[in-house]
């Protein structure tokens, strides 16, 4: 287990992948770029989840140019929240940084997740929806029922973070073993892991962030996956937080 109160050494990607081909090259590149001008001790734990297209050939060509890639297939069951499980349970890092494969995550976000994980912070959130935040392409409906959604997840817990729904975060590893063992097979992941770690005692700072619609493949959450799903991991999380009595709560 990593020491909490010291810098991480190596920063983990876990980036769940599936059917990506066309997304996958130019998102890679620039994250590999970005870190490596920024002179970031890394490596990119791709998880292709099952995949029907040729991601997984596309995972292999892309490592002559990109050293610090190391793709994994999930075998199954497939799911986005067990493919990022998968991908915790392969990195070799202390800490760790979910990003999406359709590059609508900016990697010069993920340094600066990167540098406040050096102050000492055990967890970064990124908002989109704070001053500074910024948003392109986002669906009208999605970005309505993402409001909502995260307004009663505020109001629920009593915490001044506006984007819990968001998978692209960053914690130290200790934090990640500490919040087993997930429920979550699907995006609701999202919610459990920020969630969990706030509940149970982590220390958590919220910065800024970009976010751009996908320009290849199709989007893998549908807005039906923000309901009875997100609400059961809100609700199990909830549970835990007012009648555990601290049982799970860090030591």
């Amino acid at each position: 287990m990593s020491d909490p109160k010291a810098p991480p050494t190596l920063f983990s990607v876990v980036m769940p992948a599936r059917d990506e081909e066309a997304s996958l090259p130019p998102t890679l590149r620039a994250l590999y770029a970005e870190f490596l001008r920024e002179e970031i001790p890394h490596e990119i734990v791709v998880v292709d989840d099952g995949s029907k297209d040729t991601t997984w050939a596309v995972l292999q060509k892309l490592r002559d140019e990109i050293p610090t890639l190391a793709p994994v297939q999930n075998p199954g069951p497939h799911g986005f929240g067990r493919a990022i499980v998968y991908g915790f349970n392969h990195l070799r890092g202390d800490a760790v940084v979910v990003m999406m494969a359709d590059a609508s995550d900016a990697p010069a976000d993920a340094v600066r997740y990167w540098r406040l994980l050096g102050e000492g912070h055990e967890c970064v959130f990124g908002s989109r929806f704070m001053r500074g935040g910024r948003i392109v392409d986002y669906p009208r409906v999605k970005l309505f029922v993402n409001r909502l959604a995260n307004l009663f997840i505020r109001v629920l817990f009593t915490i001044p973070l506006n984007d819990t729904t968001n998978a692209f975060k960053a914690y130290r590893r200790h934090v990640i073993e500490g919040c087993r063992p997930y429920l979550a097979p699907h995006f609701n992941l999202t919610v459990e892991l920020p969630l969990k770690a706030i509940v149970r005692g982590y220390s958590w700072t919220v910065t800024p962030i970009s976010w751009e619609n996908r320009k290849h493949g199709v989007a893998k959450l549908k807005i039906k996956e923000m309901g009875s799903r997100y609400f059961f991991i809100c609700m199990y999380v909830w549970l835990e937080k007012y009648f555990s009595r601290g049982d799970y709560r860090r030591k």
